[in-house]
């Protein structure tokens, strides 16, 4: 599959996938709360990867498997803090704020400065979609969602590490477990007593929408792209976040919105362009 498609098309992806999840999973936080749902779906996640790649440890070093561990912190991090600001924002607000850590990574690993004006006109394009002048803003929103951009900043770097050194999804059945643990500070006393069936059910089939298929797409198309364009190309999400609200909330886009979708869209395409990454050398884990 990563050779069949291109790189942007696995991003994207990715995104329609993740803030799909995100909609829907509104029903499961008014149940177990953010932290709850959070850990629940990491947790599912988790399970998921480890029946799929069922990582062998011994053949990596210490080095090697201490970058998949620092990411499931991040991932626990970056998941309960965009959760919790779903609570107190609009969620195509989240995202946009969440999008200046993906920014931040296409800003600093730009090769040359005309790499510099697809993050320009995608932020434009985010500001134009979002509108956030315009609502009323919860300072504690703002923080959670500036904490998971911080998140997916390191998400987006420590992935792509992730991706050149170990083979398939064995980094990823590592890296969620230990995101599920960690979140289980927060979400296990949230979710404890509110825990059926059904809510396990729910857990699993939201954990398909984040983490496993998208985070697993990113990983692939972090092997080909450079952070910088990845980093860009992050900017379609707010964009995909706005269309599942109009699709799933009837929050219908203005004329400003449907212009800042068309510009992130133009941003992301033309970061791509610029931004494709030769394939790591095959790996040779010890024996």
């Amino acid at each position: 599959m990563s050779q069949r498609f291109p790189a942007w098309s696995l991003a994207v992806m990715s995104m329609v996938i993740v803030q799909l999840g995100a909609a829907l999973s509104t029903h499961m936080m008014d149940s177990v709360g953010a932290g709850g749902t959070a850990w629940l779906r990491l947790s599912a996640g988790g399970v998921i990867f480890l029946v799929i790649a069922r990582p062998k440890l011994r053949g990596y070093t210490r080095k090697q498997l201490r970058v998949p561990l620092v990411l499931g912190l991040v991932t626990a991090v970056m998941t309960v803090a965009f959760l919790y600001a779903m609570q107190l924002l609009p969620l195509g607000t989240v995202v946009a704020i969440e999008f200046l850590g993906p920014l931040g990574v296409a800003v600093f690993r730009a090769h040359n400065r005309l790499g510099l004006v697809w993050p320009a006109i995608a932020l434009i394009g985010v500001l134009l979609l979002t509108e956030p002048w315009t609502g009323h803003t919860s300072a504690l929103g703002v923080l959670c969602a500036l904490i998971a951009a911080s998140g997916w900043a390191a998400y987006i770097l420590m992935t792509q590490t992730v991706g050149d050194e170990f083979e398939g999804l064995e980094g990823l059945a590592i890296t969620i477990p230990v995101a599920a643990v960690a979140a289980a500070l927060i979400g296990l006393p949230q979710a404890w007593g509110h825990i059926t069936p059904s809510v396990i059910v729910e857990a699993f089939g939201l954990a398909l929408l984040f983490p496993v298929i998208p985070v697993a797409l990113e990983l692939i198309a972090l092997r080909r792209l450079t952070a910088a364009a990845f980093g860009t190309l992050m900017a379609l999400e707010p964009a995909f976040a706005t269309v599942w609200g109009a699709v799933l909330l009837g929050q219908i886009p203005q004329a400003l919105q449907v212009v800042g979708i068309v510009l992130v869209v133009i941003a992301g395409i033309g970061a791509e362009r610029m931004g494709r990454r030769e394939p790591p050398p095959p790996l040779t884990p010890l024996a």
